[in-house]
């Protein structure tokens, strides 16, 4: 029988408990705060959602240059979906803010991925779980922080890059 840590505690992972999860959503393109609301209302709809951190204005970090200033939150859910429903419904947020996808890492009205799903570790070719570059990233961690100071080691927080300013709550 398997077990994963979640949150502290120890839960059956065969008992299909809900989990901690966290998505990070972004947008750079048109009402940025708008496709943001949408996302999140969008999930809350679903009974998951638990917290949504503060609103970050950040700085692109790779793609092409640029581009305009992102607006990034973090989700919390406590849930029983697993990472790949979870990447589905990431996938459906995007279509509902009429994502495009034209350039990687260019700009979008919409950019939701799975970063954590309790323990899990997944590594499959369109899932990674943890997210493989949150780690790199201060527009994933800083949110993360204010959500789970738990996961995210201070060092990690200093040493990720972009430049990340709190705009309080989305």
């Amino acid at each position: 029988m398997s077990t994963r840590s979640v949150s502290g505690s120890s839960c059956d992972a065969s008992s299909a408990g809900p989990v901690r999860a966290f998505l990070g959503l972004g947008s750079n393109l048109g009402d940025r705060r708008a496709h943001l609301r949408r996302a999140v209302e969008l999930l809350g709809a679903e009974g998951d959602l638990v917290a949504v951190s503060p609103l970050y204005e950040t700085d692109p970090v790779g793609g092409p240059p640029g581009q305009g200033a992102y607006l990034n939150v973090v989700v919390e859910l406590a849930t029983t979906a697993t990472a790949r429903q979870l990447l589905e419904r990431c996938g459906r947020l995007e279509r509902d803010a009429a994502r495009v996808r034209t350039v990687r890492f260019g700009p979008r009205t919409l950019d939701a991925d799975v970063l954590l799903v309790g323990t899990e570790r997944i590594a499959e070719p369109d899932l990674i779980v943890p997210h493989p570059r949150m780690e790199e990233r201060r527009f994933v961690l800083a949110p993360l922080a204010d959500l789970a100071p738990e996961l995210v080691p201070p060092a990690a927080l200093a040493s990720a890059i972009g430049n990340v300013t709190n705009l309080g709550t989305l």
